[in-house]
């Protein structure tokens, strides 16, 4: 079994650990590709969902559930660590200085934020803004999947070290595995650093500018 099959099982396991700690027992079967109209309503209920769970103890100090920006139709999806202070406060993620950075990435590559899906793989703001416990990430996984799931992008690109493992397991280095191709549920996915750590380190800027080159060559269908 290849490193990436290994990382989606152990994925697979968490995601259905998940659904049984919430007493779910049985899946719907698929039904193909979702709507337009089931997107946006699948994606409503898992906003409720997110604001109503309790599966850990993040809800106790965050403001509010912090679920994406963009929209369902995108066919590239953005994927940071957790929200921070400002995100918490306004309910979207990246609208502080790593987001003000991060839109200005999405624009050098042609493209705005309307266009594209952004979401955090934790949906509620860690105190003091610490990295996430491993707990949190598997108790909101999930909720991940299921915006991928529903979404369907043609390209997945994880920002940062935490969303990395998240996907593919705490072995996992950003510094080695950023600007690979990778898979996750079938979606080609490059991994790259978060624009926080840009901010403190502008010299990886040339670098992740590559890496989001290998994306939009993706999404255009010319390859990597």
């Amino acid at each position: 079994m290849t490193t990436e099959r290994r990382a989606m099982a152990k994925a697979l396991r968490r995601h259905l650990d998940g659904l049984r700690s919430l007493g779910v027992t049985a899946l719907p079967a698929a039904r193909g590709r979702p709507t337009p109209t089931s997107k946006a309503a699948a994606l409503a209920h898992l906003v409720k969902d997110v604001q109503a769970c309790r599966r850990c103890p993040l809800y106790e100090t965050a403001t509010q559930g912090v679920v994406s920006d963009g929209t369902p139709e995108a066919e590239l999806v953005f994927i940071g660590e957790a929200p921070g202070r400002e995100e918490d406060r306004q309910g979207k993620p990246f609208v502080g200085a790593a987001g003000q950075l991060l839109t200005k990435m999405i624009e050098a590559m042609g493209l705005t934020r309307g266009q594209v899906y952004i979401c955090n793989v934790i949906k509620h703001r860690p105190p003091d803004n610490r990295t996430p416990l491993p707990e949190e990430v598997a108790a909101c996984l999930p909720y991940l999947e299921e915006q991928i799931r529903v979404i369907q992008p043609k390209v997945i690109c994880v920002l940062g070290s935490v969303a990395a493992k998240a996907l593919f397991g705490p072995h996992v280095s950003i510094m080695k595995i950023r600007g690979e191709v990778r898979e996750y549920g079938g979606i080609p996915l490059v991994p790259t650093f978060h624009p926080a750590y840009l901010l403190r380190n502008p010299e990886a800027k040339r670098p992740a500018w590559e890496d989001l080159k290998k994306v939009k060559r993706i999404l255009l269908g010319q390859g990597a």
